[in-house]
């Protein structure tokens, strides 16, 4: 029975494992706390490593899980053999008119869904590799997400993943995670926030009754580390939850935004909501200049049937990938910021017979950012001829997803080729790709 000043044991226990996705481990409160009694002095002398603040922008990796097929995206309009390839399926050549691709050069056009990155192509701020991906050529989402996630191709064990890894080489830093629960990218002992999906974000949950806050924390008042823990996750969601309401009244005051709001609301698809989580990962990075490294991904690109064209359940999730990173790009523009969109794979270069596209290899992996040499492509095509496709069917790796994450790293975070080489292990540069950022 309870009392007016005491709460079931269930409520409790639920409550305490509802907080669970935004504790941080013991490691990382230890890390923590270690930092926040540094002095300024001893911070600098720690972190031989950090770049000076001006040269060390804000990283975003947005994943989008299932392995989106690339060639629709960027649309190889140049090559016979890609409708050769795909006869249903294809985006047609550019003519100007709303259902073929928009023409980037002679060789690839854009996806008409994805027209609203086209400013930024022409701005020279949004670039491409065509054929990057994992060495490692397995055909299976769980081990290729496990490879990109650790950066550690052909190695499933257990292991940290890499943006933790690079948190760790910041000691001023931390990452944040907007959707997922645990994802493995972030996985370490380094300090990072998560952020559940979609509007929950904005919910304090079972935190936000005053007398089950009262009564967890009543629990946890100890000063070992597991309570201090549960107390400053308890203060992590309560404060999230209210910095994520007021910037939504805010924009919906301003009516900014507002259809995006109202279609999230409404229950829309993983890549729908992207949107939605964007703006919450923008408005808790820009309050909090310690977030540094930002990590978004949506579901739904498995298309191995019925794909579409021009429209169709491709088309629409690649608008809402574009409408995010125009959002993205609006929130990380400062000058060495940059937003990278990455699969684990890519998709077979020929349509199936249920007009969508199996599990391939190699695949395009865009960047974003002022520092990114952009309206253009980068590093190497050898097109679609079936001479020049891996085992004859699907787009070689002519990059290693690493060394592309090695230019980006070493550009916008200052890394040191040792540091790399700690961050990935056995990654060769690739000086095909010096010239995927501006000097």
């Amino acid at each position: 029975m309870s009392t007016p000043h005491t709460l079931p044991r269930r409520q409790i226990l639920q409550t305490l494992v509802g907080l669970g996705g935004w504790l941080v481990s013991q490691a990382q409160v230890k890390d923590a706390m270690q930092f926040v009694a540094s002095s300024p002095e001893e911070t600098r002398s720690r972190g031989q490593n950090d770049v000076k603040e001006s040269t060390q922008g804000r990283l975003v990796v947005v994943f989008l899980r299932g392995a989106y097929d690339g060639l629709s995206a960027l649309v190889p309009h140049g090559d016979p053999s890609y409708y050769a390839l795909r006869p249903n399926i294809a985006i047609a050549a550019p003519d100007g008119s709303a259902q073929t691709s928009l023409q980037l050069d002679d060789t690839f056009g854009l996806h008409p869904a994805m027209a609203a990155l086209l400013p930024l192509w022409q701005q020279g701020v949004l670039g491409v590799i065509p054929c990057a991906g994992s060495p490692d050529a397995t055909r299976s989402h769980f081990d290729a997400q496990h490879h990109w996630e650790t950066g550690l191709p052909g190695k499933s064990s257990a292991a940290n993943g890499w943006m933790n890894s690079l948190v760790g080489l910041r000691p001023n830093s931390r990452a944040l995670g907007v959707g997922e629960a645990n994802p493995l990218i972030l996985a370490g002992s380094a300090p990072v926030q998560l952020v559940p999906r979609g509007q929950a974000a904005t919910r304090a949950g079972s935190m936000g009754d005053e007398r089950t806050h009262d009564a967890v924390l009543r629990l946890y008042a100890g000063q070992d580390a597991l309570s201090k823990a549960f107390r400053a996750g308890a203060d992590s969601r309560l404060q999230t939850s209210q910095t994520l309401t007021e910037a939504q009244m805010s924009m919906q005051t301003n009516m900014v935004d507002a259809r995006q709001m109202a279609a999230a609301d409404n229950g829309a698809g993983p890549a729908k909501g992207l949107l939605l989580d964007a703006q919450h990962l923008a408005t808790l990075m820009r309050r909090d200049p310690h977030l540094r490294y930002g990590f978004l991904s949506a579901g739904g690109w498995d298309t191995h049937a019925n794909q579409g064209a021009a429209t169709g359940a491709l088309a629409n999730n690649l608008r809402a990938l574009a409408d995010t990173l125009v959002q993205l790009r609006r929130d990380f523009s400062q000058a060495n910021d940059m937003v990278l969109v990455v699969s684990e794979f890519g998709r077979t270069s020929a349509e199936n017979g249920s007009r969508g596209t199996d599990h391939g290899h190699g695949n395009a992996f865009w960047l974003m950012g002022s520092q990114v040499n952009g309206g253009r492509w980068h590093g190497r095509w050898d097109g679609l001829a079936q001479g020049q496709l891996h085992e004859g069917r699907d787009l070689p790796v002519h990059h290693d997803f690493r060394a592309v994450l090695a230019q980006v790293l070493r550009r916008s975070q200052g890394l040191t080729l040792t540091q790399l080489d700690g961050l990935f292990p056995g990654y060769a540069w690739d000086h095909a790709l010096d010239g995927l950022t501006r000097a």
